[in-house]
């Protein structure tokens, strides 16, 4: 790495909150920190954040093109490997016409990068079928805004939470999925204690643990409960009903519709929630003016998604709480460009600039401010219909850029299925050897954060620079530029851009093209961004869009009342409650909800190769209830195979305490270079929501089955171990080594430690060996240094990994070192600071109680000040309150009397 003079302010590539970072790079790498001028995040970063400075390497990544021949990939030139992307695309949509070739982008992409592709495919090819992997996550929340509202429309902005009385969190674990924002609203409610949050989640996560009212409802029943809720506000005389006459429509049906959740206990049984906690809820909703509903995946993720959305703006049109300060509904975006990418009509139903594609002047104004040849004139293929008819062979080729929808979709065997069938696949990404990069017949090496250069746009319409501050790796171009190289080969005009700040200046000319004409006239506006040169768009600070004069954002829309429909007021949407498509059966007794973790990211690209944010969740896991793990024949700690009518994957068992009875949960991050069978993707239906296609992630039937095996155990090596003799592994990123979590189904044969390892007959071997208790443990050294070790037991209490992670950083393990690895544990309890609970600050369970017993420590804050754990992003807050919890229970009542 180069060292440089500044620091870059450039923003975080991970969720929607869109935080502002700082990044110098030093002669030991580069200090990544929180900008305190930037207003989304006020100098806050989270674990995610705080470590992008370890995901920099350059260990994995795909430096040069290449061409993939009778299953061999072969290194190319960018001009051949352009070259085929370009031939083979001209010559199938010569033959089959241009539906039959797709592009499958991300929220990823910086918008520049998404502009470009959408104007490469619905102006140029002439087809819609692009669409990105937001549809995943945000498209029911961009459908629900575009019914009720006219436009893709967040109301408000990050400060509302600040003003709020009341915050309404449903289907987000914000603490851990955003966690600055969270903090911000936890600072608040310090100042202000009358601030009330309330958490609406069929889970109890971490953001439970710090709410005044959690509501466990069942999965899927949001629309009975907020329909509920909205019959309630009109009874209970909430209802503005001068805002509701001069600025809605189609209150009548609304509440017709809600009136069959008129009875607070039917709600309640539907919901699987004690009527007093849905009585409370609706008492305080009524009775409070400021308030805030944030909703993201929980709600999104779903076959009645849309309605979700629906219902809750619903309860906020009927009380007039929009466009004000402090009160609204907010989607909470899950991807840093989530929202950039909607802004450009990243999805395959939508066109640029908040343009639609079903309607002939809007697509005029496209067409012909792009010049282009035709423009796409019918929605392409969403997500999961695009991978299907992959499948089918209607679409032949398809261009991949920066996802991995063989972990990510549903039904993800049905994706290896369709990319193993299809004519050519073309894989854009920042790694070789993704899941899905192995399916790809042309690879090209794409730039990462830290090396890109453009703009993204946050959940609360924030358009911020992403700047680069490191130099392109290798072979590694940006997307934007392999698109606008592939159009030019396929002879097509407008793509000879010299640098993405001419991009974003087309795509905000875009903004106010035709804007005057009634039919075309939309908030989504750039007039004062416009005719930028290179140093004003280097130059740019957070703003937030529209931005008509003077480069001064707006922070909320509605203000006026006038919304975006034709007539200027706001749909109510009539939402008719229905059961997710598939239904608990006695043959999948459970339904399986997915989501994020804490420390990681999606499917680990980026995440993964950071040693400190593996230490708090290393493997896969299905959080199950008690009660449904006794039924099923599994135990705490040991692994089982998790199976839909879809696929089938393994993971260890946990009780987290958070789980109701009948459900079970699974993160979404392991893929195939990190386990051996953990895609929760196999196992998730592919039920969409019938209008904006996003899948059914939280609600897919399953069973639970023992996975039996032989033996457990772990090993850490310095390099990389053949695991083909064993029957499940997790790998996990460690400081100077690789940690294998190991289970096998064939009894440990002599000599199978030493293959494992790569030990001959000659090495520096230790070894210890307990035939009666199946324990085996074993070391190997070169020239005193461990280089790598195994532990074996028929159970799956092994012993800690943290110590002996730590003995990698010795040059020379001691005879005492050698000793306490053949007992395995640590030589004193102090040097074992146990699983990782604190990541920003390498803080481990052991080092947490034992502050609370010695220090006698009461509150978070004192275990804060003692340790620093919970003193950055605050995301371990809940989990140190539970370890104080546990003591106070295990002291006896009179303990110190």
């Amino acid at each position: 790495m180069i060292p440089i003079a500044s620091a870059v302010r450039t923003t975080c590539p991970y969720c929607g909150v869109g935080c502002g970072v700082k990044a110098m790079l030093t002669p030991d790498g580069a200090l990544i920190e929180g900008d305190p001028e930037h207003m989304a995040s006020r100098g806050r970063l989270c674990v995610k954040g705080s470590a992008l400075g370890e995901t920099l390497s350059l260990d994995g990544r795909l430096l040069a093109p290449g061409i993939r021949e009778g299953g061999t990939l072969r290194r190319a030139s960018w001009d051949e490997a352009l070259d085929t992307v370009a031939s083979r695309f001209a010559s199938i949509i010569a033959e089959h016409g241009p539906d039959a070739v797709a592009l499958y982008v991300s929220g990823q992409l910086l918008t520049e990068d998404y502009y470009v592709a959408n104007k490469f495919m619905k102006g140029y090819v002439g087809s819609a079928n692009i669409d990105t992997n937001s549809r995943l996550c945000m498209s029911s929340a961009v459908a629900g805004h575009k019914r009720t509202f006219g436009e893709d429309l967040v109301p408000g902005c990050y400060e509302d939470f600040e003003l709020a009385d009341m915050i309404v969190l449903v289907g987000s674990n914000t603490a851990w999925c955003h966690p600055t924002l969270f903090q911000r609203m936890l600072k608040e409610k310090e100042a202000r204690p009358s601030l009330r949050i309330v958490a609406i989640d069929p889970r109890r996560t971490a953001t439970c643990d710090l709410v005044d009212l959690h509501l466990p409802v069942k999965a899927g029943t949001d629309v009975w409960l907020f329909n509920g809720l909205l019959s309630y506000l009109a009874r209970t005389g909430a209802q503005d009903n001068a805002f509701v006459a001069a600025h809605t429509s189609g209150l009548d049906a609304a509440l017709l519709e809600a009136g069959g959740c008129a009875d607070i206990d039917f709600v309640a049984r539907t919901c699987g929630v004690d009527p007093r906690l849905v009585m409370e809820f609706y008492e305080a909703f009524a009775a409070t003016g400021k308030v805030v509903t944030a909703f993201s995946q929980g709600v999104n993720q779903s076959s009645s998604g849309t309605d979700k959305v629906n219902s809750i703006i619903n309860c906020h049109l009927l009380t007039g709480r929009i466009g004000k300060p402090g009160m609204g509904p907010f989607s909470l975006t899950g991807q840093p460009n989530a929202m950039g990418g909607r802004e450009v009509g990243g999805l395959a139903n939508t066109l640029a600039s908040h343009l639609d594609l079903d309607k002939p002047a809007h697509r005029d104004a496209v067409r012909s401010f792009w010049n282009a040849p035709r423009i796409a004139d019918k929605a392409g293929l969403k997500a999961v219909d695009l991978f299907r008819a992959i499948e089918a062979g209607s679409v032949k080729a398809v261009w991949i850029m920066a996802t991995n929808p063989v972990v990510s979709l549903p039904d993800a065997d049905q994706v290896k299925r369709a990319l193993q069938r299809c004519e050519l696949v073309v894989v854009s990404d920042v790694v070789g050897t993704t899941d899905t990069a192995t399916f790809g017949h042309v690879l090209l090496p794409a730039l990462g954060w830290g090396e890109k250069d453009g703009t993204v746009t946050n959940s609360e319409r924030c358009i911020s620079r992403q700047r680069a501050f490191l130099p392109a790796p290798g072979e590694a171009r940006a997307d934007w530029q392999a698109i606008c190289q592939v159009a030019q080969r396929m002879g097509f005009m407008g793509f000879d851009y010299g640098s993405v700040h001419e991009i974003f200046d087309e795509h905000a000319r875009l903004s106010v093209w035709r804007n005057s004409d009634e039919e075309l006239g939309r908030a989504f506006r750039l007039d004062a961004l416009t005719n930028m040169d290179r140093a004003a768009y280097d130059a740019l600070e957070p703003l937030q869009w529209p931005v008509q004069h003077d480069r001064e954002g707006t922070p909320r829309l509605f203000g006026d009342g006038r919304f975006a429909h034709a007539d200027g007021k706001a749909r109510f949407i009539a939402t008719a409650p229905r059961a997710p498509v598939h239904a608990l059966s006695r043959a999948f007794p459970l339904a399986l909800n997915t989501g994020r973790l804490r420390d990681q990211w999606h499917t680990m690209t980026r995440t993964g190769k950071s040693p400190r944010l593996a230490g708090h969740t290393p493997e896969p896991f299905v959080d199950l209830h008690p009660h449904d793990a006794l039924l099923s024949g599994v135990r705490a700690g040991e692994l089982a195979r998790i199976k839909s009518q879809w696929g089938a994957m393994v993971a260890r068992v946990t009780h987290s305490g958070g789980i109701a009875r009948g459900a079970a949960f699974i993160p979404i991050h392991w893929n195939g270079q990190t386990a051996s069978d953990a895609r929760v993707g196999a196992v998730v239906n592919p039920e969409v929501d019938p209008v904006s296609g996003e899948p059914e992630f939280k609600h897919t039937p399953v069973r639970i089955e023992p996975f039996s095996v032989a033996w457990h155990g772990f090993a850490l090596s310095r390099d990389d171990l053949d695991l083909a003799s064993v029957a499940n592994w997790t790998r996990v990123r460690g400081a100077g080594f690789v940690r294998y979590e190991l289970g096998g189904r064939e009894p440990v044969s002599p000599g199978w430690a030493r293959r494992l390892l790569g030990a001959n007959e000659d090495a520096d071997w230790i070894e210890y060996e307990d035939h009666t208790g199946g324990l085996l443990r074993c070391a190997l050294l070169v020239d005193g240094r461990l280089q790598a070790c195994v532990f074996i037991s028929r159970r799956p209490d092994l012993p800690s990994r943290a110590w002996l992670g730590d003995l990698f950083a010795h040059e020379e393990l001691s005879p005492k070192d050698r000793a306490t690895l053949l007992a395995g544990q640590a030589p004193a309890q102090g040097l074992d600071p146990g699983p990782t609970v604190c990541a920003c600050f390498g803080v481990g369970r052991n080092t947490i109680c034992k502050a609370i017993v010695e220090g006698g420590l009461k509150d978070a804050q004192a275990v804060t000040a003692c340790t620093r754990a919970g003193g950055n992003c605050g995301s371990c807050l809940p989990e140190i309150r539970q370890l104080l919890a546990q003591h106070l229970l295990a002291v006896p009542a009179d303990a110190g009397a």
